[in-house]
């Protein structure tokens, strides 16, 4: 099965199995590539989120006009603050933002109760190696491309450049199928 892609110099369509992996200076332009790669072609949806909490992902997703109805979201962050939270069908807490088997446990459920095109943004890897340490963080998204190759499924990884070293940013450009390169003017390069 193919996914239509609204990416500035990224591919129309990519197959189902594909990891695409979005290298950023900062967060403020990926909210618009990542509510792109939603709003295309997709049955359901779910956000990882360990940096942002399920309300701000709602507020992200409302802003840019996102149906909501096919959104569910994954919130690390919450319990661990201590913020307020309500569990629903659609938004799903993990104890902390490095509890690595919880998360891709959740992503397999959600893959699997679902048909059709589905879709995963996991935003951001950064803040799981950051949480969880970097040898974690790439595990977690290898275990995360095998589910999305088993269900035929395809996601969208942040990765922040600036906290890292070349050689982990390497690592990590090793395990995707695509990469694009989002530039501090906003400018996008994509290699497939």
């Amino acid at each position: 099965m193919d996914y239509s892609l609204e990416i500035d110099n990224a591919p129309e369509a990519v197959p189902g199995g594909t990891g695409i992996l979005l290298l950023h200076p900062s967060t403020g332009e990926t909210d618009r590539i990542d509510t792109d790669f939603f709003k295309t072609d997709t049955d359901h949806f779910l956000v990882v989120s360990t940096r942002t909490t399920a309300r701000e992902v709602r507020q992200k997703l409302e802003y840019y006009d996102v149906d909501e109805e096919r959104a569910e979201i994954l919130d690390t962050l919450s319990i661990e603050r201590g913020y307020s939270r309500r569990q629903s069908d659609t938004v799903h807490y993990v104890a902390a933002p490095d509890n690595v088997d919880g998360i891709v446990e959740h992503i397999d459920g959600f893959l699997e109760a679902h048909d059709g095109k589905l879709r995963i943004s996991f935003d951001s890897v950064t803040e799981l190696a950051y949480y969880a340490g970097e040898d974690e963080a790439l595990s977690a998204v290898e275990r995360i491309l095998e589910l999305l190759e088993e269900y035929d499924a395809v996601g969208l990884f942040h990765l922040s450049e600036e906290p890292h070293d070349e050689t982990i940013v390497d690592e990590f450009r090793a395990l995707f199928d695509g990469v694009i390169d989002l530039d501090e003017d906003g400018s996008v390069d994509a290699e497939f």
